[in-house]
Formats: C-alpha cells, sequence, structure tokens
C-alpha cells in the first residue's frame, strides 16, 4: 500500500539489572566505564586527610578517588538483552547503600583483587545471603594473573556452581565476556526452576 510502513516494531529489550561488587579499590568504577556504552556515571570523590582514620588504603596507597553512592552504566549484550550496571560503593561505610542498589538485581558480578582478597568476603556473604546469584571476575592488575582459578575458588571457599573467571577491569572485551557469563548462569538457573516447577 503507497505510503505505509510495512516495517513491524521491534520489541524493546528486556532489560536486566546488575550489580558490580567487590571491596575497595578492586575496580568497580573502571569496569562500569570500560564496557559501558553510554558515557557512565559517576559519584566519586576525593579522598581527604579526614578520611584517613577510617580508610583502609593498604595496597591502594594510589588511590586518590572514591565512589560515594554508585556508579551506573549500559550494555546491550544482544539485541533483545541490555544490562543496567550498578557498581556499588566499595568502603565500609558506604556498605549501607548496597541493600537499596540490590533491589531488582537479577545477578552480580564480584570484583576480586587477589592481592588483597579478603576484601572481596563481604560482596560475597552478601550475595550468598540474598540468593543473587553472582560470578567472581578475578582484576589482573597491569594484566597480572598470578594464580590459578582453582587456587582462587578454594581460598574463597565458592561453591562449585559459582563461575570464576580472570579479567582485566580496563578492557571492554574482558569485562563483556564476565557480564555475559553471569547472563549465562542466570538462564541456566532461571531454566532449571522452571523445569523443577513442572
Amino acid at each position: 500500500m503507497a505510503g505505509s510502513d510495512t516495517t513491524a516494531a521491534r520489541p524493546a529489550p528486556d532489560t536486566v539489572k546488575i550489580l558490580i561488587a567487590g571491596g575497595f579499590g578492586v575496580g568497580k568504577t573502571t569496569m562500569v566505564g570500560s564496557v559501558s556504552e553510554i558515557v557512565p556515571l559517576r559519584t566519586e570523590e576525593p579522598l581527604t586527610m579526614a578520611g584517613l582514620d577510617v580508610d583502609d588504603l593498604n595496597g591502594v596507597e594510589e588511590k586518590r578517588a572514591t565512589t560515594v553512592a554508585l556508579d551506573f552504566g549500559r550494555i546491550s549484550v544482544s539485541d533483545d538483552l541490555v544490562l543496567y550496571l550498578f557498581g556499588t560503593p566499595g568502603q565500609q561505610r558506604f556498605w549501607f547503600m548496597w541493600n537499596d542498589l540490590a533491589v531488582g538485581a537479577l545477578g552480580a558480578v564480584v570484583l576480586v583483587d587477589v592481592r588483597r582478597p579478603k576484601t572481596s568476603f563481604a560482596a560475597i556473604d552478601f550475595f550468598e545471603r540474598r540468593g543473587i546469584p553472582f560470578v567472581i571476575a578475578v582484576n589482573g592488575f597491569h594484566g597480572e594473573h598470578p594464580y590459578p582459578v582453582e587456587d582462587i575458588r578454594d581460598a574463597l571457599t565458592l561453591p562449585d556452581g559459582v563461575p570464576v573467571m580472570l579479567c582485566d577491569a580496563r578492557e571492554r572485551e574482558s569485562c563483556r565476556d564476565v557480564l555475559i557469563a553471569l547472563v549465562d548462569r542466570l538462564i541456566a538457573e532461571a531454566q532449571a526452576e522452571a523445569e523443577a516447577a513442572s
């Protein structure tokens, strides 16, 4: 028919809320920024002398700013799936934000710095207690991954079902692979639940 639009409207993509969590200085802001297809929202503030008695800078002495609320980014994994990424603040004094950020989240990435593995325990515990599926992404600072994945799994006392991946938070493709692994886990768990219910 002349003048009519014969193209069907494409349905809106599904959107999934994902948290990027971990300890102070593990690379959460860097990961959100490197993988986001939009200019990320950041709530970074400079570290000051007033925080010296509160902030533990061991292992991250070069850090000059910290996330005080959240980071936000977006990535289209496919034509029909968009991930909204919410980076959590890493310092303990801002952990109260995690409960609000977790509302509606279907999954999470826990970033780990093998130089300071204890900084990831709180995030792992947070998601395990809430039943939010997560994957572990071991951020290779300076491109180095000195420990095998299985040693990291053992050190973190993770169950077999939790994927552990090596990544570089500065590289888009590396971060995208981590997010795809998380989406695969979410799909597998949803299928298992559907089969159990039928």
